[in-house]
């Protein structure tokens, strides 16, 4: 069967959620917002292409910070209206410049940063 991104549930705005994990680890590494025609893109090239709400524009992850993700998979969900986008990561995912883009839990109420800044080169 051939997929459309046309055939997914987007919000008003025409955008679906998208889910980041490394693959082979099952890290969560972000979340991000996609249309149709990012989901295109993104299979097409195999470079993770968002939809940007603040910019209104592409955003090609790692396009400007070298911080790539390579495409390895990508699956919807049972009610198709939202994606889970299994990735190779290159470099940290998160505009903090941390791997992961959930770097604070909430313990016994109190907010805790899990992971510092990565070092820049």
């Amino acid at each position: 069967m051939t997929f459309d991104p046309a055939t997914l549930v987007y919000d008003d705005r025409g955008l679906i959620p998208a889910i980041a994990q490394q693959d082979g680890t099952g890290e969560v590494l972000m979340m991000a917002w996609m249309n149709a025609e990012s989901v295109a893109r993104t299979l097409d090239t195999g470079r993770v292409t968002y939809w940007s709400r603040s910019r209104q524009s592409f955003w090609v992850k790692g396009e400007s910070s070298g911080h790539v993700q390579e495409l390895v998979d990508l699956r919807v969900d049972c009610d198709r209206d939202c994606l889970l986008v299994v990735v190779n990561q290159t470099g940290p995912a998160c505009h903090t410049n941390r791997r992961s883009c959930f770097y604070t839990a909430v313990r016994d109420g109190e907010e805790v940063e899990l992971m510092a800044p990565e070092s820049v080169a």
